[in-house]
Protein backbone atom coordinates (compact mmCIF):
# COMPACT_ATOMS: atom_id res chain seq x y z
CA UNK A 1 0.00 0.00 0.00
CA UNK A 2 1.39 3.43 -0.93
CA UNK A 3 1.98 6.13 1.67
CA UNK A 4 -0.85 8.18 0.15
CA UNK A 5 -3.26 5.22 0.38
CA UNK A 6 -2.13 4.43 3.93
CA UNK A 7 -2.69 8.03 4.98
CA UNK A 8 -6.13 8.04 3.39
CA UNK A 9 -7.05 4.77 5.13
CA UNK A 10 -5.90 6.08 8.51
CA UNK A 11 -7.87 9.31 8.01
CA UNK A 12 -10.97 7.37 6.98
CA UNK A 13 -10.93 5.44 10.28
CA UNK A 14 -11.57 8.70 12.12
CA UNK A 15 -14.84 9.29 10.28
CA UNK A 16 -18.09 8.67 12.06
CA UNK A 17 -20.16 5.78 10.73
CA UNK A 18 -22.40 7.81 8.46
CA UNK A 19 -19.58 9.65 6.69
CA UNK A 20 -17.54 8.30 3.79
CA UNK A 21 -14.73 10.07 1.96
CA UNK A 22 -16.21 9.26 -1.44
CA UNK A 23 -19.38 11.19 -0.54
CA UNK A 24 -18.49 14.77 -1.49
CA UNK A 25 -20.62 17.76 -0.45
CA UNK A 26 -19.98 20.97 -2.41
CA UNK A 27 -21.16 24.05 -0.54
CA UNK A 28 -22.41 26.86 -2.80
CA UNK A 29 -23.30 30.43 -1.92
CA UNK A 30 -25.09 33.19 -3.76
CA UNK A 31 -22.66 35.51 -5.52
CA UNK A 32 -20.00 32.86 -5.96
CA UNK A 33 -18.14 32.69 -9.30
CA UNK A 34 -19.51 29.92 -11.48
CA UNK A 35 -16.12 28.80 -12.88
CA UNK A 36 -14.61 27.99 -9.49
CA UNK A 37 -17.90 26.48 -8.33
CA UNK A 38 -18.03 24.15 -11.32
CA UNK A 39 -14.58 22.60 -10.71
CA UNK A 40 -15.52 20.17 -7.90
CA UNK A 41 -18.86 19.51 -9.61
CA UNK A 42 -17.01 18.34 -12.72
CA UNK A 43 -14.30 16.40 -10.91
CA UNK A 44 -16.52 14.60 -8.39
CA UNK A 45 -19.94 14.69 -10.06
CA UNK A 46 -19.37 12.97 -13.42
CA UNK A 47 -19.19 9.19 -13.75
CA UNK A 48 -15.87 8.38 -15.49
CA UNK A 49 -15.56 4.75 -14.41
CA UNK A 50 -15.13 3.76 -18.07
CA UNK A 51 -11.82 5.66 -17.99
CA UNK A 52 -10.64 4.03 -14.78
CA UNK A 53 -11.69 6.86 -12.44
CA UNK A 54 -13.45 5.61 -9.28
CA UNK A 55 -16.85 7.16 -8.77
CA UNK A 56 -17.68 9.69 -6.09
CA UNK A 57 -21.16 10.55 -4.87
CA UNK A 58 -21.83 14.28 -5.17
CA UNK A 59 -24.14 16.31 -2.92
CA UNK A 60 -24.55 19.92 -4.08
CA UNK A 61 -25.61 21.92 -1.02
CA UNK A 62 -26.87 25.47 -0.73
CA UNK A 63 -25.05 27.34 2.02
CA UNK A 64 -28.00 29.74 2.35
CA UNK A 65 -31.54 30.19 1.12
CA UNK A 66 -31.90 29.99 -2.67
CA UNK A 67 -32.14 30.57 -5.47
CA UNK A 68 -28.41 31.28 -5.62
CA UNK A 69 -27.40 34.02 -8.04
CA UNK A 70 -23.98 33.52 -9.63
CA UNK A 71 -21.76 34.93 -12.37
CA UNK A 72 -23.68 36.66 -15.16
CA UNK A 73 -26.89 36.76 -13.15
CA UNK A 74 -27.57 33.04 -13.46
CA UNK A 75 -29.82 31.57 -10.79
CA UNK A 76 -29.11 28.13 -9.36
CA UNK A 77 -31.17 25.89 -7.11
CA UNK A 78 -29.13 23.46 -5.04
CA UNK A 79 -30.79 20.04 -4.61
CA UNK A 80 -29.63 19.80 -0.98
CA UNK A 81 -29.36 22.10 2.01
CA UNK A 82 -26.87 22.26 4.86
CA UNK A 83 -28.34 19.13 6.45
CA UNK A 84 -26.81 16.99 3.68
CA UNK A 85 -23.31 17.88 4.85
CA UNK A 86 -23.85 15.50 7.76
CA UNK A 87 -23.59 12.58 5.30
CA UNK A 88 -20.38 13.70 3.56
CA UNK A 89 -16.83 12.63 4.33
CA UNK A 90 -15.43 15.36 2.08
CA UNK A 91 -16.80 18.91 2.11
CA UNK A 92 -15.65 21.40 -0.54
CA UNK A 93 -16.14 25.17 -0.41
CA UNK A 94 -15.17 26.23 -3.95
CA UNK A 95 -15.44 29.99 -3.48
CA UNK A 96 -16.86 32.78 -1.34
CA UNK A 97 -18.57 35.83 -2.78
CA UNK A 98 -16.64 38.51 -0.90
CA UNK A 99 -13.47 38.45 1.16
CA UNK A 100 -14.82 41.39 3.19
CA UNK A 101 -18.14 39.90 4.30
CA UNK A 102 -18.72 37.14 6.90
CA UNK A 103 -20.17 33.79 5.76
CA UNK A 104 -23.54 32.67 7.18
CA UNK A 105 -23.27 31.39 10.75
CA UNK A 106 -25.31 28.27 9.93
CA UNK A 107 -22.84 27.25 7.23
CA UNK A 108 -19.88 27.79 9.56
CA UNK A 109 -21.53 25.63 12.22
CA UNK A 110 -22.12 22.85 9.67
CA UNK A 111 -18.46 22.94 8.62
CA UNK A 112 -17.27 22.77 12.23
CA UNK A 113 -19.51 19.78 12.96
CA UNK A 114 -18.33 18.00 9.82
CA UNK A 115 -14.70 18.55 10.79
CA UNK A 116 -15.28 17.36 14.36
CA UNK A 117 -16.79 14.16 12.98
CA UNK A 118 -13.74 13.47 10.82
CA UNK A 119 -14.74 14.93 7.45
CA UNK A 120 -12.07 16.27 5.12
CA UNK A 121 -12.68 20.01 4.58
CA UNK A 122 -11.48 21.67 1.35
CA UNK A 123 -11.38 25.37 0.47
CA UNK A 124 -10.68 26.36 -3.13
CA UNK A 125 -9.43 29.90 -3.81
CA UNK A 126 -11.53 32.33 -1.69
CA UNK A 127 -13.22 29.35 -0.06
CA UNK A 128 -10.26 29.52 2.34
CA UNK A 129 -11.89 32.60 3.89
CA UNK A 130 -14.93 30.50 4.83
CA UNK A 131 -12.71 27.86 6.43
CA UNK A 132 -10.79 30.57 8.29
CA UNK A 133 -14.04 32.16 9.52
CA UNK A 134 -15.06 28.77 10.89
CA UNK A 135 -11.76 28.58 12.80
CA UNK A 136 -10.64 25.50 10.86
CA UNK A 137 -7.38 27.09 9.69
CA UNK A 138 -6.20 28.32 13.10
CA UNK A 139 -2.58 27.32 13.62
CA UNK A 140 -2.48 25.59 10.24
CA UNK A 141 -0.66 26.25 6.96
CA UNK A 142 -2.98 27.42 4.19
CA UNK A 143 -3.03 29.23 0.88
CA UNK A 144 -5.43 31.14 -1.33
CA UNK A 145 -5.19 33.21 -4.50
CA UNK A 146 -2.01 35.30 -4.24
CA UNK A 147 -4.06 38.48 -4.65
CA UNK A 148 -6.07 37.71 -1.50
CA UNK A 149 -3.31 36.14 0.59
CA UNK A 150 -2.33 39.41 2.36
CA UNK A 151 -5.94 39.98 3.38
CA UNK A 152 -6.31 36.42 4.66
CA UNK A 153 -3.09 36.76 6.68
CA UNK A 154 -4.09 40.10 8.15
CA UNK A 155 -7.67 39.16 9.01
CA UNK A 156 -6.77 35.77 10.48
CA UNK A 157 -3.27 36.17 12.02
CA UNK A 158 -3.33 32.67 13.52
CA UNK A 159 -3.41 31.16 10.02
CA UNK A 160 0.01 30.43 8.48
CA UNK A 161 -0.68 31.80 5.00
CA UNK A 162 1.75 30.81 2.25
CA UNK A 163 0.94 32.70 -0.98
CA UNK A 164 3.56 30.75 -2.94
CA UNK A 165 1.82 27.37 -2.92
CA UNK A 166 -0.66 26.10 -5.52
CA UNK A 167 -2.33 24.08 -2.77
CA UNK A 168 -1.68 23.03 0.80
CA UNK A 169 -2.63 19.61 2.19
CA UNK A 170 -2.68 19.67 5.99
CA UNK A 171 -4.32 16.28 6.35
CA UNK A 172 -7.98 16.86 7.10
CA UNK A 173 -8.02 20.50 5.92
CA UNK A 174 -6.86 21.46 2.42
CA UNK A 175 -6.74 24.81 0.59
CA UNK A 176 -5.79 25.94 -2.91
CA UNK A 177 -4.90 29.05 -4.88
CA UNK A 178 -6.93 30.40 -7.82
CA UNK A 179 -9.01 28.68 -10.48
CA UNK A 180 -6.49 26.32 -12.10
CA UNK A 181 -5.02 25.45 -8.70
CA UNK A 182 -8.48 24.27 -7.68
CA UNK A 183 -8.19 21.61 -10.37
CA UNK A 184 -4.71 20.74 -9.07
CA UNK A 185 -6.06 20.20 -5.55
CA UNK A 186 -9.03 18.12 -6.73
CA UNK A 187 -6.66 15.90 -8.70
CA UNK A 188 -4.50 15.61 -5.60
CA UNK A 189 -7.52 14.43 -3.63
CA UNK A 190 -8.29 11.76 -6.23
CA UNK A 191 -4.61 10.74 -6.18
CA UNK A 192 -4.67 10.50 -2.37
CA UNK A 193 -7.88 8.46 -2.37
CA UNK A 194 -7.29 6.16 -5.33
CA UNK A 195 -3.68 6.42 -6.48
CA UNK A 196 -1.67 7.90 -9.32
CA UNK A 197 -3.31 5.91 -12.13
CA UNK A 198 -6.80 7.14 -11.27
CA UNK A 199 -5.62 10.75 -11.00
CA UNK A 200 -3.75 10.41 -14.30
CA UNK A 201 -6.83 9.03 -16.04
CA UNK A 202 -8.92 11.91 -14.74
CA UNK A 203 -6.28 14.44 -15.81
CA UNK A 204 -6.34 13.02 -19.33
CA UNK A 205 -10.12 13.37 -19.44
CA UNK A 206 -9.85 16.99 -18.25
CA UNK A 207 -6.89 17.62 -20.61
CA UNK A 208 -4.73 19.05 -17.82
CA UNK A 209 -1.32 18.08 -16.38
CA UNK A 210 -1.60 15.37 -13.70
CA UNK A 211 0.83 17.39 -11.57
CA UNK A 212 2.06 20.95 -11.98
CA UNK A 213 5.45 21.93 -10.60
CA UNK A 214 6.27 25.26 -9.05
CA UNK A 215 3.91 27.57 -7.22
CA UNK A 216 2.08 30.88 -7.54
CA UNK A 217 5.25 32.98 -7.64
CA UNK A 218 5.36 33.10 -11.44
CA UNK A 219 1.92 34.75 -11.45
CA UNK A 220 2.49 37.26 -8.67
CA UNK A 221 1.65 40.88 -9.36
CA UNK A 222 4.23 43.23 -7.91
CA UNK A 223 1.78 45.90 -6.85
CA UNK A 224 1.13 46.55 -3.19
CA UNK A 225 -1.70 44.63 -1.53
CA UNK A 226 -4.79 46.83 -1.23
CA UNK A 227 -4.88 46.63 2.55
CA UNK A 228 -1.32 47.81 3.02
CA UNK A 229 -2.03 51.27 1.61
CA UNK A 230 -2.85 52.94 4.92
CA UNK A 231 -0.34 51.04 7.00
CA UNK A 232 2.91 52.72 8.17
CA UNK A 233 4.88 49.97 6.42
CA UNK A 234 3.43 50.99 3.04
CA UNK A 235 6.08 53.67 2.58
CA UNK A 236 8.88 51.22 3.33
CA UNK A 237 7.50 48.61 0.91
CA UNK A 238 7.02 51.25 -1.79
CA UNK A 239 10.63 52.39 -1.28
CA UNK A 240 11.84 48.80 -1.61
CA UNK A 241 9.97 48.31 -4.89
CA UNK A 242 11.47 51.46 -6.37
CA UNK A 243 15.03 50.63 -5.25
CA UNK A 244 15.29 46.96 -6.14
CA UNK A 245 18.15 47.90 -8.50
CA UNK A 246 20.22 48.72 -5.40
CA UNK A 247 21.77 46.23 -3.01
CA UNK A 248 20.02 46.30 0.36
CA UNK A 249 18.73 43.68 2.77
CA UNK A 250 15.88 43.19 5.21
CA UNK A 251 17.85 44.91 7.98
CA UNK A 252 17.83 48.05 5.81
CA UNK A 253 14.05 47.88 5.50
CA UNK A 254 13.63 47.30 9.23
CA UNK A 255 15.80 50.33 9.96
CA UNK A 256 13.73 52.48 7.59
CA UNK A 257 10.62 51.35 9.48
CA UNK A 258 12.31 52.15 12.84
CA UNK A 259 11.72 48.58 14.00
CA UNK A 260 13.82 45.70 15.20
CA UNK A 261 14.33 42.93 12.66
CA UNK A 262 12.09 40.59 14.65
CA UNK A 263 9.25 43.10 14.94
CA UNK A 264 9.58 44.04 11.27
CA UNK A 265 9.44 40.38 10.20
CA UNK A 266 6.26 39.83 12.21
CA UNK A 267 4.53 43.01 10.98
CA UNK A 268 5.58 42.43 7.37
CA UNK A 269 4.28 38.85 7.35
CA UNK A 270 0.95 39.91 8.85
CA UNK A 271 0.47 42.48 6.06
CA UNK A 272 1.72 40.60 3.01
CA UNK A 273 1.45 36.93 3.98
CA UNK A 274 5.15 36.45 3.19
CA UNK A 275 8.44 36.65 5.07
CA UNK A 276 10.28 39.86 4.06
CA UNK A 277 13.38 38.07 2.77
CA UNK A 278 11.35 35.75 0.53
CA UNK A 279 9.27 38.69 -0.68
CA UNK A 280 12.39 40.69 -1.51
CA UNK A 281 13.93 37.81 -3.47
CA UNK A 282 10.65 37.28 -5.34
CA UNK A 283 10.47 40.93 -6.38
CA UNK A 284 14.09 40.93 -7.59
CA UNK A 285 13.50 37.79 -9.66
CA UNK A 286 10.34 39.23 -11.20
CA UNK A 287 12.10 42.45 -12.19
CA UNK A 288 14.99 40.42 -13.58
CA UNK A 289 12.45 38.43 -15.58
CA UNK A 290 11.08 41.64 -17.10
CA UNK A 291 14.55 42.93 -17.91
CA UNK A 292 15.40 39.67 -19.66
CA UNK A 293 12.26 40.11 -21.74
CA UNK A 294 12.79 43.76 -22.63
CA UNK A 295 16.55 44.34 -22.97
CA UNK A 296 19.75 42.91 -24.43
CA UNK A 297 21.67 43.07 -21.16
CA UNK A 298 23.69 39.95 -20.39
CA UNK A 299 22.59 37.77 -17.49
CA UNK A 300 25.48 39.17 -15.43
CA UNK A 301 24.31 42.73 -16.15
CA UNK A 302 20.70 41.85 -15.32
CA UNK A 303 21.84 40.47 -11.97
CA UNK A 304 23.65 43.72 -11.13
CA UNK A 305 20.78 45.92 -12.29
CA UNK A 306 18.26 44.06 -10.15
CA UNK A 307 20.15 44.04 -6.88
CA UNK A 308 21.63 40.52 -6.86
CA UNK A 309 25.09 40.27 -5.35
CA UNK A 310 26.22 37.89 -8.08
CA UNK A 311 24.97 36.24 -11.31
CA UNK A 312 25.11 32.91 -9.47
CA UNK A 313 22.57 34.20 -6.95
CA UNK A 314 20.25 35.34 -9.74
CA UNK A 315 20.49 32.01 -11.56
CA UNK A 316 19.73 30.01 -8.41
CA UNK A 317 16.74 32.06 -7.32
CA UNK A 318 15.44 32.39 -10.89
CA UNK A 319 15.45 28.63 -11.41
CA UNK A 320 13.80 27.93 -8.06
CA UNK A 321 11.10 30.52 -8.66
CA UNK A 322 10.40 30.13 -12.38
CA UNK A 323 11.71 26.65 -13.14
CA UNK A 324 14.18 27.79 -15.78
CA UNK A 325 17.58 29.41 -16.09
CA UNK A 326 17.62 33.12 -17.08
CA UNK A 327 19.24 32.34 -20.44
CA UNK A 328 16.75 29.57 -21.26
CA UNK A 329 13.84 31.77 -20.25
CA UNK A 330 15.02 34.61 -22.52
CA UNK A 331 15.51 32.24 -25.45
CA UNK A 332 12.03 30.76 -25.04
CA UNK A 333 10.48 34.18 -24.64
CA UNK A 334 12.07 35.60 -27.78
CA UNK A 335 11.15 32.52 -29.79
CA UNK A 336 7.47 33.15 -29.06
CA UNK A 337 7.24 36.93 -28.64
CA UNK A 338 6.95 39.24 -31.70
CA UNK A 339 10.04 41.45 -31.84
CA UNK A 340 8.08 44.66 -32.26
CA UNK A 341 6.15 44.09 -29.05
CA UNK A 342 9.32 43.43 -27.05
CA UNK A 343 10.98 46.58 -28.39
CA UNK A 344 7.89 48.65 -27.57
CA UNK A 345 7.83 47.35 -24.00
CA UNK A 346 11.56 47.92 -23.63
CA UNK A 347 11.17 51.56 -24.66
CA UNK A 348 8.49 52.13 -22.02
CA UNK A 349 10.48 50.43 -19.27
CA UNK A 350 13.81 52.10 -20.03
CA UNK A 351 12.29 55.59 -20.15
CA UNK A 352 10.20 55.26 -16.99
CA UNK A 353 12.04 52.90 -14.65
CA UNK A 354 15.46 53.55 -13.10
CA UNK A 355 18.09 50.86 -13.57
CA UNK A 356 21.24 52.00 -11.76
CA UNK A 357 19.71 54.98 -10.02
CA UNK A 358 17.36 57.90 -10.75
CA UNK A 359 16.95 58.70 -14.44
CA UNK A 360 18.96 61.59 -15.72
CA UNK A 361 17.65 63.67 -18.58
CA UNK A 362 14.92 61.12 -19.36
CA UNK A 363 11.24 61.73 -19.81
CA UNK A 364 8.88 60.31 -17.21
CA UNK A 365 9.40 59.36 -13.61
CA UNK A 366 9.99 56.10 -11.73
CA UNK A 367 6.92 53.90 -11.67
CA UNK A 368 5.78 51.41 -9.11
CA UNK A 369 6.64 47.79 -9.82
CA UNK A 370 3.03 47.19 -10.84
CA UNK A 371 3.35 49.79 -13.60
CA UNK A 372 6.56 48.15 -14.77
CA UNK A 373 4.72 44.85 -15.11
CA UNK A 374 1.94 46.56 -17.07
CA UNK A 375 4.36 48.27 -19.44
CA UNK A 376 6.36 45.13 -20.08
CA UNK A 377 3.38 42.88 -20.70
CA UNK A 378 1.32 45.13 -22.97
CA UNK A 379 1.77 45.18 -26.68
CA UNK A 380 0.86 47.92 -29.20
CA UNK A 381 -2.83 48.73 -29.02
CA UNK A 382 -3.53 46.71 -25.88
CA UNK A 383 -5.85 48.45 -23.46
CA UNK A 384 -6.23 46.12 -20.52
CA UNK A 385 -4.49 43.40 -18.61
CA UNK A 386 -5.62 39.78 -18.38
CA UNK A 387 -6.69 38.27 -15.10
CA UNK A 388 -4.15 36.37 -13.01
CA UNK A 389 -5.11 32.99 -14.46
CA UNK A 390 -5.37 34.14 -18.08
CA UNK A 391 -3.19 32.89 -20.91
CA UNK A 392 -1.36 35.73 -22.67
CA UNK A 393 -1.04 35.16 -26.45
CA UNK A 394 2.54 35.42 -27.60
CA UNK A 395 3.99 34.93 -24.16
CA UNK A 396 6.02 31.73 -23.64
CA UNK A 397 4.54 29.05 -21.46
CA UNK A 398 6.58 28.42 -18.32
CA UNK A 399 7.11 24.91 -17.00
CA UNK A 400 3.78 23.50 -15.84
CA UNK A 401 1.77 26.30 -17.44
CA UNK A 402 -0.70 25.65 -20.23
CA UNK A 403 0.39 27.31 -23.46
CA UNK A 404 -3.08 27.87 -24.87
CA UNK A 405 -6.67 27.95 -23.67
Amino acid sequence: MSQDSAAATEAARKLTGRRRREVVAVLLFSGGPIFESSIPLSVFGIDRQDAGVPRYRLLVCGGEEGPLRTTGGLELTAPYGLEAISRAGTVVVPAWRSITSPPPAEALDALRRAHEEGARIVGLCTGAFVLAAAGLLDGRPATTHWMYAPTLAKRYPSVHVDPRELFVDDGDVLTSAGTAAGIDLCLHIVRTDHGTEAAGALARRLVVPPRRSGGQERYLDRSLPEEIGSDPLAEVVAWALEHLHEQFDVETLAARAYMSRRTFDRRFRSLTGSAPLQWLITQRVLQAQRLLETSDYSVDEVAGRRGFRSPVALRGHFRRQLGSSPAAYRAAYRARRPQGVAESAATVVETMVPSQGPPSGRRGSPLSAAAVAVAASMGPGEHSLPGPDAYVPGRPALPGQRSAP
